[in-house]
């Protein structure tokens, strides 16, 4: 039977309660132990899929095809381990599950009740989650943070939990404790409000996370373990770090680990040490050669904050790929929008070493996009385009090396003359009837590689699989014309109809895909097409050691 572990947080959004889910899991993992996660949001959304990506972050999704929180992806990253639906559920989903089964008769005729049947619902899905991945121990993660209407139903099943099985449940607390600027001083009584909130709830946190801009000292740690009713020793301290990789280390150094494993009466099997993970971060630390990216899109801005949660998955798999190679990732969030209002800004590329188009959807910035690639492509800048970066790409060679002067996609233009990007056969019905939740070509399809193409040397076999969320693909009907203009279908469906890969055998790296390879890769096993991006882009870097990141943004925006 699984363990429970439930991961809750306070004071404030974005404390990192996912994070240290996963890190907890990581550190478990090291004690030989099979660790699943789960993510519980508290919206009424059935799915993440349907959110403004400004709003929630990154949709990440799942093999078997689930649109989830990005914590999602957070726990496959740490936990190398690949993740499925039932690991993800919200109210929309729960309240969904419960209205069929009474619309069914399969609650037999009973009155139907917020409690307990709502709590009931969740913690089947909890326990389905951990008999599935046979897991020893099973991290939940509340979203939200305690005290709010949206996620009493989850803490009351995490309630009813553990007063049916006490040894079997334990609740981490993560907290904040701000340092006021005016006043310098580390301040706990947020933490302990935090700590009563849970306690009305009927839960005793039995570990507290504190984070905060500095490690915790003595003083503040024993006044913790007495209002939040724990002992000294359970109170872990979660200071900010560089790379949230630091963190398993952190809560390792703490022996935060065999706390759990007492409290939960586990005995550590075969153990497994945490040394290349270790590696992997001392390098991301020590690491002095630089490689400059960009990405360009056009979810970065929410007022006048950057957003880059948007684009979460990228930017680790660049960052994975760039300590592979054992170089420091500089990346630059680019607005595509700003080279639609200065076309002249399009000479900054010149100073990147790399450009990366991730997904997307909508037509704002697309022109923007478009001329970017066109500058990279023709100033021989490794290029990687992702889904949506893929589609800009092929509209991008249509125009300006096919010949087609009014190509575009029919996804922002529908009566577009020459549509070389249109809608796949079996969504224009969704469309047309405005199914849109769920409904892409979601999750792992397969696709063969060409043999002469970049891709098969990167991947290293004919054969792969890759994530996908979309609607819209490349029109065969021009592909003869665009092969014979010198595009390279570099990956396809095995049934020959979807173009999965396309490439430029003639430029040192443009390539583009359907798929989402970022939702692959791992910290120790970066995705092989990031790995042979950044190799390239370091082939072919230029000498910019003289222009910091600072500069560079400085500048932009003065020219923007």
């Amino acid at each position: 039977m699984s363990k429970y572990i439930f991961v809750v947080g306070v004071v404030m959004y974005g404390v990192g309660k996912g994070t240290a889910c996963a890190s907890i899991g990581k550190i478990l993992q090291s004690k030989g132990l099979r660790v699943t996660a789960l993510k519980i949001d508290p919206y009424i959304n059935v799915d993440a899929g349907t959110m403004n990506p400004v709003e929630h972050g990154e949709v990440f999704v799942t093999d078997d095809g689930d649109e989830t929180d990005q914590d999602i992806g957070t726990y496959e990253r740490f936990l190398d381990t690949t993740i499925s639906s039932v690991n993800y559920m919200t109210t929309g989903r729960v309240y969904q599950t419960v209205i069929e089964r009474e619309r069914n008769l399969e609650y037999g005729g009973k009155c139907v009740e917020v409690v307990p049947h709502v709590p009931d619902e969740v913690i089947r899905r909890i326990r389905l989650a951990a008999k599935r991945a046979r897991a020893d121990v099973t991290l939940i993660e509340v979203g939200g943070t305690v005290g709010e209407y949206q996620n009493i139903l989850f803490l009351e099943a995490a309630r009813m939990m553990k007063l049916a099985a006490p040894r079997e449940v334990l609740f981490v607390l993560v907290s904040y404790l701000p340092i006021p600027g005016n006043l310098g001083e580390m301040k706990t009584k947020p933490t302990q409000y935090a700590s009563r909130t849970l306690n009305s709830a009927g839960i005793q946190a039995d570990i507290v996370i504190a984070r905060a801009e500095r490690p915790l000292d003595e003083p503040r740690r024993r006044k913790l373990a007495m209002f939040c009713g724990v002992e000294e020793k359970d109170i872990i301290s979660a200071p900010d770090v560089d790379s949230i990789y630091q963190v398993p280390l952190n809560f390792e150094k703490q022996r935060l680990a065999q706390r759990i494993l007492d409290k939960l009466d586990i005995q550590a099997r075969r153990k497994k040490d945490l040394r290349d993970w270790a590696r992997m971060v001392r390098i991301s630390e020590l690491a002095k050669k630089k490689v400059r990216i960009g990405v360009i899109g056009k979810y970065f801005s929410t007022g006048d904050f950057i957003l880059s949660d948007v684009y979460l998955s990228v930017i680790e798999a660049l960052k994975h790929a760039a300590w592979f190679h054992k170089v420091k990732p500089e990346l630059l969030w680019l607005n595509s929008e700003a080279y639609e209002k200065n076309p002249a800004l399009l000479k900054e590329l010149d100073e990147l070493d790399g450009v990366v188009i991730p997904g997307g959807f909508g037509s704002r910035g697309v022109e923007g996009k478009i001329a970017a690639i066109q500058y990279v492509r023709t100033r021989k800048i490794p290029y990687l385009g992702l889904c949506y970066g893929m589609q800009m790409a092929v509209v991008e060679f249509a125009r300006h090396v096919a010949g087609m002067p009014d190509a575009n996609t029919a996804e922002i233009k529908p009566d577009v003359i020459q549509p070389v990007i249109h809608i796949m056969s079996e969504q224009e019905k969704n469309m047309a009837t405005k199914k849109y939740g769920g409904t892409m070509r979601l999750g792992a399809y397969p696709c063969v590689l060409h043999p002469q193409s970049r891709s098969r040397a990167a991947y290293g076999k004919r054969a792969i699989s890759e994530r996908h969320r979309h609607r819209y693909e490349l029109n065969n009907k021009y592909r003869p014309l665009f092969e014979k203009k010198g595009l390279l279908i570099a990956g396809i469906s095995p049934d020959q109809k979807l173009v999965e890969i396309i490439e430029l055998p003639q430029h040192p790296f443009f390539v583009g895909t359907q798929f989402h390879p970022e939702f692959k890769s791992r910290p120790l096993a970066p995705h092989p097409l990031f790995r042979e991006f950044i190799r390239v882009a370091l082939k072919t870097a230029k000498n910019t050691a003289n222009i910091s990141r600072d500069s560079f943004m400085a500048r932009r925006q003065g020219n923007t």
